[in-house]
């Protein structure tokens, strides 16, 4: 018997995109719902486009009766940290409130299967810079807040109802797919890897540092830095955990290492053959000095396997991805 179709919400994303392909790929049958803020049709590669928005209930619940859905993938979200302190209720707004309506739906539709894409900033900072998902989540931006609430109420629907979960906490998703048929496109993007790339191609006339006095080797914040490809890779092996059986789980989507800014702008100029123009600066608000994940539980629990957890690979397909988008451009 096959599967029934998925609901990928913010699907015409950076990460959604990728999960999207990959969805296909599988033969699996997709339907992509995004309104385009950040987006890109283009991005959807395989199933059904409906442009519209996640906290839209009549849309919603039309689309999960209309397919027969049984499993929602749910990426659609706001992402930029500086801009969740400045403007806390936009994100409040779009990731809390409208993930809410969203899981009215799936209530309402009795939907079995739920893949949530959550973020390693519920964590705020965690003691010695390394999250475990049993580490204390204290958020120090509404961003991260903003998805904490989001994982709670799924949490309870979940204890409620038949629904069954998987919430995905990324850490840094850098790179695109190998191929280059797909990868970050979003405008004044705040990626650390993507902003250098972009710099590298000559879109940017310099790249910033923000905060060069952190407590770390060099002085620049840490992270762990995830390749898209393997992000999108723990979503399909989530979805066949829930499909086998699996009760609702939390796990962190990490390499479990990190690299400090410094040591990622060293591997973009080595990588495009020449020098970045780096301009170092105050800390910005909201950023913890070191995140890494402590990542054996998703690979544990779903037998993920990562594929490219390499920073030269990560920062080769990122470059990629920027000339092409330069060519296209011409």
């Amino acid at each position: 018997m096959p599967n029934s179709p998925i609901l990928v919400t913010g699907g015409a994303g950076y990460i959604g995109s990728h999960v999207v392909r990959q969805l296909g790929e599988a033969g699996e049958t997709v339907v992509t719902l995004d309104n385009l803020s950040t987006g890109f049709r283009e991005s959807v590669l395989y199933g059904e486009f409906v442009k519209g928005n996640v906290g839209d209930r009549a849309l919603v619940s039309r689309l999960l009766a209309e397919h027969g859905i049984r499993t929602v993938m749910h990426f659609a979200a706001h992402t930029i940290v500086p801009e969740s302190v400045e403007n806390p209720l936009k994100y409040y707004g779009n990731n809390t409130c409208a993930t809410r309506n969203l899981l009215e739906c799936c209530r309402d539709a009795g939907i079995e299967h739920f893949v949530f894409s959550s973020t390693a900033a519920v964590y705020g900072i965690p003691e010695g810079g390394i999250a475990a998902e049993d580490s204390p989540t204290a958020p120090i931006n509404p961003y991260g807040t903003s998805k904490l609430m989001s994982e709670w109420m799924l949490r309870d629907l979940s204890f409620a109802t038949r629904l069954r979960h998987v919430a995905l906490r990324y850490f840094n998703v850098a790179g695109s797919d190998p191929q280059s048929r797909i990868g970050q496109s979003t405008e004044k993007a705040t990626l650390l890897v993507k902003v250098a790339s972009e710099a590298a191609v000559g879109k940017r006339d310099k790249v910033y540092v923000f905060g060069t006095d952190y407590d770390t080797p060099d002085g620049t914040g840490v992270r762990d830095y995830i390749h898209v490809e393997d992000l999108a890779s723990a979503h399909l092996k989530a979805l066949e955990y829930l499909r086998a059986g699996g009760d609702s789980v939390t796990m962190n989507c990490g390499y479990g290492h990190g690299y400090s800014v410094r040591e990622v702008l060293e591997a973009v100029a080595d990588a495009n053959g020449a020098p970045l123009n780096i301009e170092e600066g105050p800390r910005r608000a909201g950023d913890p000095p070191t995140l890494v994940a402590r990542a054996d539980l998703v690979r544990d629990v779903l037998g993920w396997t990562p594929r490219y957890d390499d920073l030269d690979t990560i920062v080769t397909h990122s470059l990629a991805w920027e000339r092409k988008l330069v060519e296209r451009a011409e």
